[in-house]
């Protein structure tokens, strides 16, 4: 069964309540769940979502990171709970590891992600 959204917000505040403080250091706009669904630009088919999110907006909000409902559940929702959260947790992880690259002046793991949308192209032929 799905979570629901309220469940996948206290699923959020427990993952997050058990990372070490630090890792939050100046991310000062918090954690945000919305409900969206948000395709990723390269998706082909309806099938390439944005999970989440790392925001830096120096004029205004700040750090944060936002994690959208509607695409974990297109992506996730028939894993079990114990699979949802698990998924949840490691999409939180690897908008942290953002967070901290930026902070660090690190592109490793963008260059990881223009990596996985480029395996995504390939397995719909370049150019279509």
């Amino acid at each position: 069964m799905t979570l629901t959204f309220e469940e996948a917000q206290e699923a959020l505040t427990d993952i997050a309540d058990s990372i070490p403080a630090e890792i939050f250091r100046e991310l000062n706009g918090g954690i945000i769940l919305l409900p969206e669904t948000k395709l990723h630009p390269e998706s082909k088919a309806e099938d390439f979502f944005i999970l989440g999110e790392y925001h830096f907006d120096p004029r205004g909000f700040g750090r944060y990171i936002t994690i959208y409902y509607g695409s974990f559940v297109r992506a996730h929702g028939t894993l079990s709970r114990s699979g949802q959260i698990k998924k949840l947790r490691e999409v939180l992880r690897h908008e942290l590891t953002h967070h901290l690259e930026h902070l660090a002046g690190d592109r490793s793991l963008e260059a990881k992600d223009a990596a996985d949308v480029e395996k995504y192209r390939e397995g719909y032929g370049a150019g279509e």
